[in-house]
């Protein structure tokens, strides 16, 4: 009885109480504070627009010569120093148990399941720069500037 009892109060809370965020993110209406990186996400892919509940629209696909512009006016628009995450930044993102979009869909909403520009080359093969890609939850070092991709803004708290 005493078990039954203490399974339903634990039921009630997990239910009633749970956060659509995880504990890591602060919730700032179109943009997040991401408190173990300390920096703050747009939630919406560049294309998209926030309606206070969800990312609408279509996320457009953008080289990296574009990705510049866009932050000139993302900054210009939201104020602040918007720019492209690092490769670990964007890797933090990833999320492991995530079925179909390898990102956490309650925090970023409608966001497609493909690569994403990062600000960073690869040291390998220093033409071409990192992805992460959100179908496969893995990054890539292989793509030129001039490839289009997606692109989520960061700026440092």
């Amino acid at each position: 009885m005493q078990r039954t009892i203490s399974l339903i109060i634990i039921l009630y809370f997990t239910l009633f109480f749970k956060s659509s965020f995880s504990s890591e993110y602060i919730d700032k209406g179109y943009y997040v504070i991401d408190l173990k990186l300390k920096v703050e996400w747009l939630k919406c892919s560049i294309g998209q627009k926030w309606n206070n509940e969800i990312c609408e629209g279509e996320p457009i696909k953008l080289n990296l010569k574009e990705a510049d512009e866009i932050k000139l006016l993302v900054r210009e628009k939201l104020g602040g120093d918007w720019r492209l995450p690092k490769r670990k930044e964007l890797e933090s993102l990833i999320c492991k148990k995530c079925n179909n979009t390898k990102i956490d869909s309650a925090v970023f909403p409608n966001t497609p399941a493909e690569p994403f520009w990062t600000s960073q080359r690869n040291w390998w093969s220093p033409r071409f720069f990192w992805s992460v890609n959100f179908f496969t939850g893995h990054s890539y070092g292989r793509f030129v500037p001039e490839k289009k991709l997606y692109i989520r803004l960061v700026k440092s708290r």
